[in-house]
């Protein structure tokens, strides 16, 4: 039976990291807990927040009894609801004298959210997050409300994976509407989260999203201690944390899913998967993956299977050609013109008859002159963006070819291959291939076809030795697992999926009920 299989390298140890929160951070170490002094805890926070203008100092008396001072960032707290819902009622004159403070905050305020902290650190990482924090004379501990407010995106549709038939949303920067929309699809108690503050400074929160009973739990510990071992200044994007977490560093395919969709995320979720989410990334990451998984888009399973199955061979096929066509077609115009046709050889010999370089030298200017078009493409606004680059490439390859520097069959073979590469699922999988062509180009051109052979069977060899979380890259195909090629191979119906993928949802491997398969009408007989 095959179960996770993590590296050694320290993998199982839970590493405490020590400046994972700010009670540990040397400039806070020195730092008592609260007092009952209120002007003595304010002068502590405002030399904290010394040179930080927008940092909101309120102080109030309460029911002209308790001298009380509010804390509050602008422009993250929401100062409408801090005036009506926590100035208004304690300021309001009561006879009644509340003796407790606890009693006296539960009674007045109508905040929803209500947590008492007792030291300066915990003070200073509620506030960070946009929450305020109420100090009151003869208290000794602070009252943190709930008041968040700061501007966000508005869901939209992920740009990166539109689809023809499927849900329209995608996550956003803000990390509780992620996590709100996956309660949306799966809302299950079972599915939990984890929260994990990353970064010195920024304290990025991330959370570990799982299914209770289908994710395997050496899979959650081992995600949970990767990401504890992360010790960085700050937290920007989930990429950062890809890097962290990743078996192997130096490898060009990725091995975790990157995803702006919340059903991918679901749907992994619901075969035993890991989703990792940032805040402040519109991408969720999803452990562990395959190669396989990694060429599936979303809309194969929310069309016909028999549809769902064409377009999958036909993306199998176009990879192939988006890495080997032009190394392929550089070896054969290099060392093997007898395999060519003689009719289209001599096509071929003819536009090639003024051309000054090597096949080898002018395909490899030919891809570098594609790649440029493309990363002009993408970094120029999206007004002019397609159209600089459809242009560009037209105007490049026409002048190319006038001025006799390349010829027409390479430009139609580095076309082709380029539109080939935009078919593949997941961007940083088609960068794996757009990377591994030039090396590819090189051994066609120094060696011919048996340094393509040579090339592609060390990215065979690397792709069944790398592994995700424990996970092998190649699985179900190596190691064999032929029940799971139905989701391979072909894109079988969703009535015969019965069974969760094995190496990721063993724990609970029934899907849904056998014999689910829709019987023919007998109306009408």
């Amino acid at each position: 039976m095959l179960r996770f299989r993590f590296k050694k390298k320290k993998r199982n140890e839970a590493i405490q990291n020590p400046n994972k929160s700010l009670s540990q951070h040397p400039l806070f170490q020195h730092l008592d807990g609260i007092s009952g002094n209120l002007q003595q805890n304010l002068q502590v926070l405002q030399s904290i927040y010394t040179d930080c203008p927008d940092v909101v100092f309120r102080s109030f008396v309460i029911s002209g009894m308790h001298e009380a001072a509010l804390v509050y960032f602008e422009g993250l707290a929401n100062a409408e609801e801090i005036n009506d819902n926590v100035l208004t009622p304690l300021m309001a004159e009561n006879p009644a004298e509340i003796r407790e403070m606890k009693g006296l905050v539960e009674q007045r305020l109508s905040v929803s959210k209500v947590q008492y902290v007792q030291t300066f650190p915990e003070c200073i990482e509620h506030i960070s997050t946009g929450n305020t924090l109420l100090l009151i004379d003869r208290f000794d501990q602070g009252i943190i409300l709930s008041l968040t407010k700061f501007d966000k995106r508005n869901i939209q549709e992920p740009t990166a994976e539109s689809v023809v038939r499927g849900p329209r949303e995608g996550f956003t920067e803000t990390l509780q509407v992620n996590i709100s929309m996956l309660r949306r699809i799966i809302r299950s108690p079972l599915m939990k989260f984890h929260s994990v503050k990353i970064g010195r400074y920024t304290q990025t929160e991330v959370y570990i999203a799982y299914i209770a009973g289908l994710a395997e739990e050496t899979l959650i510990d081992e995600v949970k201690n990767r990401l504890r071992r992360i010790d960085i200044d700050g937290v920007l994007e989930s990429g950062y944390i890809e890097e962290f977490i990743e078996d192997a560093t130096f490898s060009p395919f990725p091995q975790l899913i990157s995803t702006e969709r919340p059903d991918v995320a679901a749907s992994s979720l619901l075969e035993g998967r890991v989703a990792i989410l940032t805040e402040g990334s519109p991408f969720a990451l999803i452990a562990p993956v395959t190669l396989f998984s990694l060429m599936q888009a979303s809309e194969d399973y929310y069309e016909r299977f028999l549809l769902g199955t064409v377009v999958r061979w036909l993306r199998y096929f176009l990879l192939a050609i988006s890495l080997l066509l032009p190394s392929v077609y550089v070896a054969l115009l290099a060392y093997h013109q007898e395999m060519i046709p003689t009719t289209l050889l001599i096509s071929i010999a003819a536009s090639r008859e003024q051309i000054p370089f090597p096949a080898l030298v002018e395909a490899i200017l030919m891809e570098i002159a594609f790649e440029a078009l493309r990363e002009a493409g993408i970094r120029l606004p999206k007004q002019v963006g397609s159209a600089v680059s459809i242009v560009g490439a037209l105007i490049i390859g026409d002048a190319a070819v006038s001025a006799g520097l390349v010829s027409p069959p390479m430009v139609m073979v580095v076309a082709f291959t380029g539109i080939a590469s935009f078919t593949t699922a997941r961007y940083n999988a088609a960068g794996a291939f757009r990377i591994l062509r030039f090396p590819l180009i090189i051994l066609a051109g120094t060696l011919g076809l048996l340094g393509v052979m040579w090339g592609v069977l060390l990215i065979v060899i690397h792709l069944c030795t790398l592994r995700s979380f424990g996970v092998p890259y190649m699985s179900p195909i190596a190691p064999g697992m032929r029940k799971e090629w139905k989701d391979v191979i072909i894109r079988a119906p969703i009535w015969a999926l019965n069974q969760r993928p094995k190496l990721s949802g063993e724990n609970n491997p029934i899907r849904q009920s056998p014999g689910a398969k829709p019987e023919p009408s007998q109306r009408g007989e």
